[in-house]
């Protein structure tokens, strides 16, 4: 029967927050979870930025006549997002689509 030489091992304080089993992992980790977390507000903020333009395009429309939704625009916003990103990018548009829909 062999042993596992690492299982005896501690685990450091690092791995408990990162699953990493070496501290060059865990630092690697470390450091792209930082970079993720800021990229994801910086998509935040482009999300509401998204939002309040789209409540803009709404109102002059709406002010205008018009319907707040526009159909066409949304199916072009879709086939943009899944030919960019296949089809997980058309569960990504329509979420967009939703937030940036404001209330009725």
């Amino acid at each position: 029967m062999t042993t596992n030489p690492t299982a005896s091992a501690t685990p450091s304080p690092a791995a408990d927050t990162t699953g990493a089993r070496t501290p060059e992992a865990a630092e690697l980790i470390g450091g792209a979870r930082e970079r993720i977390d800021a990229l994801d507000e910086r998509i935040i903020g482009l999300v509401q930025e998204r939002m309040a333009v789209s409540a803009a395009v709404q109102r002059a429309r709406m002010t205008s006549g018009g319907r707040r939704i526009h159909l066409s625009r949304e199916n072009e916003i879709l086939g943009h997002y899944r030919d960019a990103l296949g089809r997980p990018g058309t569960a990504l548009a329509m979420t967009l689509l939703e937030l940036s829909r404001g209330r009725a």
